[in-house]
């Protein structure tokens, strides 16, 4: 299992600008709806990827918020950290606050000013050694890790502070593939018909 199936539905960005959407269980009519905000469905190491290709952020989001909106009404288990859905205030820089690192189930973060370090460790994060350089304890596990980055960069936002979460995937190619399926134990062959004696 990695980060993208811990819950029905996730949305990403890759490295390369590309948004990404998994569904982790099957949802009535989720093919029509993604297809009708503009995500294009392409089958993809055991799973289908939903994707928008690099476009403007405001594009982006408004079509993510279409497809989670039509989805939402089946799930409410739902995860969204994909920095390319994300618009960018008039007048801001393109580099972001804070950066977030998903690498491996564990997470890192650095951030550029003292607020934003505050929220950080409100979060969970401790400080990696390095002023401005935070991560997640260890002994969390990837589920937990999860959850607390998507608290974190909620928390970030609602106080303006700008964030772009890395989730370690550098292009379409390079997204997990469909986890594993639980192989069902095999059925014991039955016991052959017990032969009575004739008199």
């Amino acid at each position: 299992m990695t980060i993208t199936d811990h819950h029905d539905i996730f949305i990403g960005s890759t490295s390369d600008g590309w948004t990404f959407l998994l569904l982790n269980r099957p949802i009535h009519h989720a093919t029509r709806i993604l297809t009708g905000a503009g995500f294009t469905a392409r089958e993809h190491q055991g799973r289908t990827v939903y994707l928008l290709p690099p476009e403007t952020a405001e594009d982006a989001h408004e079509r993510a918020g279409i497809a989670a909106y039509g989805l939402m009404a089946h799930t409410h288990d739902l995860v969204d950290l994909a920095w390319t859905t994300r618009p960018q205030p008039a007048g801001t820089t393109a580099r972001p606050d804070v950066n977030i690192r998903i690498n491996d189930g564990s997470a890192t973060a650095s951030a550029t000013t003292d607020q934003a370090q505050a929220i950080l460790a409100q979060n969970g994060f401790t400080n990696a050694g390095r002023a401005r350089d935070f991560t997640l304890p260890d002994q969390l596990g990837e589920a937990d890790a999860l959850n607390t980055v998507v608290h974190a960069e909620a928390h970030l936002v609602s106080h303006g502070v700008s964030v772009r979460v890395d989730l370690g995937i550098a292009t379409v190619q390079d997204i997990p593939p469909a986890p594993p399926r639980p192989r069902s134990a095999p059925i014991p062959p039955s016991p052959p018909p017990s032969r009575g004696r004739s008199r």
